[in-house]
């Protein structure tokens, strides 16, 4: 279902931005980019870099996106958002259809002097109704992004440790699996690692379509054969928006080891951007690219976001025209990786 929220006021604008972001901004600018009247792109930037470098990118996203016009909602003080707001609009390359500015509890029409008195209106987001309308639609707003981290964030404590060894364990696994191949007279052990993948794939996938929880040996033993390309492919092509996926692919990245969840983490943006879910698929995405700067797939999948492509525009799996397409360049391989 595609979310419908009716703008009828600059407060409701301002309203709305949390919902689509995933989390309430702060000391932000939030760039809404629309096609017709459907939004396309949602960004948010820092209000702490070079005003005239933060201009530029936005205008470089947004000449990129398939966007007709934009709205802007700019969070903090006026001597810090006003030139900020400046400068981004005399460098939009699609025309402004509204802005605001929200300073504490007041808020101000940003793209004319007659909508709001000078020193704003009192804001309540409670008042409007865009948040019951964002609701129904299934949509919500966590106090902070720190939040919408956190539904990401690797685990600690007990569980990291358990995972830890349970790591240790699957890479010894992983050492006799090639050994085997190389006792049996086979030099090159992928093939190996290759079918056992396949084989932790379905099985993880068929547990998640029942609703089981995988052990920590499962997860380790998953998250090393990821790194495997077509043991990654295989579980992206089975990757679609059904609810059972996010629950999955959020517990493999949450558990994984910090250095190999970079496939897991990438297959949960990929399923989140299916399922609509941008925001829960950009903190996904920075999981992924933390563990690895370079991981291609992450970096596609960031592209085409930032692009404000919809999450069927890869469909399950996307030829190598289309990566060359989309100018995502290769990442690093592993040692377990095959070429793609």
């Amino acid at each position: 279902m595609t979310p419908t929220l009716t703008l009828r006021h600059p407060a409701d604008l301002a309203a709305a931005i949390p919902y689509l972001l995933g989390f309430h901004p702060a000391d932000s600018l939030v760039v809404v980019g629309l096609r017709d009247t459907t939004v396309t792109v949602v960004q948010r930037w820092d209000l702490d870099l070079d005003v005239d470098g933060l201009a530029g990118a936005i205008a470089e996203v947004l000449d990129r996106s398939v966007v007709e016009t934009v709205l802007l909602a700019a969070y903090g003080e006026l001597a810090v958002v006003g030139p900020v707001l400046e400068c981004v609009r005399g460098r939009l390359p699609v025309p402004l259809l509204a802005a605001v500015r929200v300073t504490g509890d007041r808020c101000f029409c940003a793209s004319c002097e007659q909508c709001t008195p000078p020193d704003g209106f009192a804001f309540d987001a409670a008042a409007s109704p865009i948040p019951a309308e964002a609701t129904v639609a299934g949509l919500t707003a966590l106090p902070d992004r720190d939040s919408l981290r956190d539904q990401v964030a690797p685990v600690t404590g007990q569980a990291a440790r358990a995972m830890s060894r349970a790591v240790d364990l699957a890479g010894k696994r992983l050492v006799r699996l090639i050994q085997r191949a190389w006792d049996n007279g086979v030099r090159d052990g992928q093939p190996a690692v290759r079918a056992a993948g396949f084989v932790a794939v379905d099985g993880a996938l068929a547990a998640g379509r029942r609703g089981v929880r995988l052990t920590d040996e499962q997860i380790a033993w998953l998250t090393l054969l990821l790194h495997s390309l077509p043991v990654r492919d295989r579980a992206w092509e089975s990757t679609d928006h059904e609810p059972w996926q996010l629950s999955l692919w959020t517990d493999v990245t949450r558990r994984a080891d910090p250095e190999l969840a970079a496939p897991p983490a990438t297959l949960l943006a990929f399923a989140a951007w299916r399922d609509g879910n941008g925001p829960l698929a950009g903190v996904a995405l920075d999981r992924a690219l933390t563990a690895d700067a370079d991981y291609s797939l992450a970096k596609l999948i960031q592209d085409a976001m930032l692009r404000g492509l919809p999450g069927s525009t890869l469909g399950r799996w996307p030829s190598q025209r289309s990566l060359r397409d989309l100018g995502v360049r290769r990442g690093r391989s592993t040692p377990a990786d095959e070429s793609a």
